[in-house]
């Protein structure tokens, strides 16, 4: 487990004085007759000693034994198909050799020599806690047979919520917006603790968390519930609050997504968004939180695929923006840890130019890791070809691997780089870590109506409807309400249910003495708003639960009961229950504005509205 101490030494002198002395590297650079294999290891501080020195030097020292190729291959980030370091499964062998020409992630890491893994769930990583070691186990032993045997970083993308890569029995939080509707640092920082030494425990030592964008937009297809609210104030407490708790048990945090992804109604998965902030605005809006995270001391920082004019008008997408990258997050705000791209696989940074030469290109920037490049090679080579060419030198390639080795050496990687499978059940998903998920969760959910005073619901036996969406959504519901006594029925009806799904839905809400309705995203959904208003229709008392998007109120005025949950964990949806019975009181405050249906018409519910239970 990181050691704070250890986390914090290397905070001096700014990488590039450092690589550009001329008496730091030596006459024979990356050529240098290199050291016995165990040079590296040897090489790093005893966890608690802070000289700063000998850690800048242990980082040098590695660096210099590697040549050019290993050295661009430090900053390919990339995944690979299958359960096992050593799969050989067909159906993953088969992936493997369609995207990297290859079988598996050891012949990848030997192959391209790269210096990270990311975990996804459709890559067949996270099937459960003991493979997720074993798979974390096999990398690291892969690239410790390499010639330069410099660890990993294993990455994924554990934001809690509604975006997460490893599932239960791993505990699950709220999510962002919920945590934004508790208002408590504290909660943000201890789920963060919590979460990070469960990733830790299985492996992953970088998380892409917290995300760090103002969600100004209500109709923002890609961030929405993933950020903390609109306050950028508050947004700025609990990212610095969760770089902390992440950090500070051995996991490297990424601040998502600069200069700010929070204000626009495009996705960069599929497009190219434009955000047209004036400097001001940005500085007033987007710029706290990673200013927050920088003085946290985060780890790494993400780009966002988006275009922002008036910080460079270019037209360039910020993660191929030198303005961006090297002018406003290097030399304004100071920062000197790892620049981790978005996905290079994204629509928002490849409209413009080709896949040789987007990584290139974001490298001039100021980038240091490349996340998934389309190709490995193709971004291999162009980078290698861009320094023979003189367009890139192999210093500007020595700053970036220097910054990648130091997060390493940091997390301590370098001398414990391997995890116990058997020690997982006393950190994964235990007693107290669940009940510490549950307490944060009970103090998140918002009640936005109770007009007709159905809550709280009186003791006693009575039949409920569970319905709306999401199968594991509604039946985790139902075994909560049975806990208490309820007769239920499920009815899931997906997203967008049709007109009979919903007619037959409302004639069996007719024959129960409550409804339970989950939605999602129903602001954009006509068929989840016509669903409601016919349950609301049957006579029967209805509780609204928006599991997602705390907008769908301004799209169900039909509704006299409802709730905000900002996720479908399950401490989320067992909290919500605990509100109908009147357990615990809905502590939550709204970190949003909720707008009316038509925007135009203002605001429906303020920034910091929550009702409580009366009584």
């Amino acid at each position: 487990m990181r050691n704070t101490t250890l986390r914090r030494l290397v905070t001096g002198p700014a990488v590039a004085g450092l690589l550009l002395a001329p008496a730091v590297l030596p006459a024979g650079g990356a050529n240098a007759a290199p050291a016995d294999a165990g040079a590296a290891a040897s090489a790093v501080p005893a966890p608690g000693r802070s000289d700063d020195a000998r850690t800048r030097g242990a980082v040098m020292r590695t660096l210099q034994r590697m040549t050019l190729e290993e050295k661009v291959g430090q900053l390919l980030v990339t995944y690979a198909y299958g359960d096992r370091a050593d799969t050989a499964d067909p159906a993953a062998v088969a992936a493997n050799r369609r995207i990297h020409g290859v079988d598996n992630a050891e012949q990848l890491v030997e192959k391209y020599h790269v210096g990270g893994i990311v975990y996804f769930a459709w890559s067949g990583n996270v099937k459960d806690p003991r493979q997720i070691a074993g798979l974390s186990n096999g990398l690291q032993r892969a690239a410790a047979g390499q010639r330069v045997p410099v660890p990993l970083t294993v990455a994924t993308d554990q934001e809690y919520g509604v975006v997460y890569r490893v599932g239960p029995p791993a505990t699950q939080f709220p999510g962002a917006m919920a945590l934004g509707a508790g208002r408590s640092t504290a909660d943000a920082r201890r789920a963060a603790a919590v979460g990070g030494a469960e990733l830790r425990a299985l492996g992953v030592n970088q998380d892409y968390a917290p995300v760090a964008d103002v969600n100004v937009d209500p109709a923002n297809p890609v961030i929405g519930v993933r950020s903390f609210g609109e306050d950028p104030g508050l947004v700025a407490t609990m990212v610095a609050a969760q770089v902390d708790g992440y950090q500070d048990s051995g996991v490297s945090a990424t601040a998502k997504h600069f200069p700010g992804h929070g204000d626009t109604s495009v996705d960069s998965h599929t497009g190219l968004p434009v955000i047209d902030h004036t400097r001001e605005e940005w500085e007033r809006i987007d710029a706290p939180p990673f200013r927050a995270a920088v003085r946290a001391g985060a780890d790494s920082i993400m780009t966002a695929h988006i275009v922002v004019p008036h910080l460079d008008p270019s037209g360039d997408p910020a993660t191929l923006s030198e303005p961006v990258l090297t002018g406003l997050l290097r030399e304004e705000l100071g920062y000197d840890g790892v620049i981790v791209t978005d996905s290079l696989e994204m629509a928002g940074v490849r409209q413009k130019y080709g896949d040789d030469r987007v990584p290139v290109l974001a490298l001039k920037a100021g980038a240091d890791q490349l996340l998934m490049p389309p190709d490995t090679a193709v971004a291999r080579d162009a980078v290698l070809e861009a320094v023979r060419s003189g367009e890139l030198t192999e210093r500007r390639i020595d700053e970036s691997v220097y910054r990648v080795l130091r997060m390493k050496y940091r997390n301590g990687l370098f001398g414990e780089r391997y995890v116990d499978p058997d020690a997982i059940g006393s950190v994964v998903g235990t007693g107290e870590h669940l009940a510490t998920a549950q307490r944060i969760a009970d103090r998140t959910t918002t009640l936005l109506r109770n007009d007709d005073g159905l809550l709280p619901l009186a003791p006693g036996r009575r039949s409920v409807l569970v319905t709306g969406w999401g199968a594991a959504t509604t039946s985790h519901l139902a075994s909560a309400l049975e806990r208490r006594g309820a007769d239920t029925e499920v009815a899931e009806t997906g997203t967008s249910p049709t007109q009979a799904r919903i007619d037959a839905v409302a004639d069996e809400a007719a024959g129960h003495d409550l409804v339970v309705v989950a939605t999602n995203k129903a602001a954009g959904s006509a068929a989840q708003q016509r669903l409601v208003a016919a349950l609301e229709a049957s006579g029967t008392p209805v509780a609204v639960l928006a599991v997602r998007d705390p907008y769908d109120v301004a799209h169900l005025p039909d509704s006299g009961t409802y709730l905000a949950t900002y996720s479908y964990a399950q401490v989320s949806l067992e909290s919500a229950v605990k509100v109908l019975f009147g357990e615990v009181q809905p502590h939550g405050k709204l970190p949003v504005t909720v707008p009316k249906a038509d925007p135009a018409q203002g605001a429906l519910y303020p920034y910091g509205f929550g009702l409580g239970l009366p009584g």
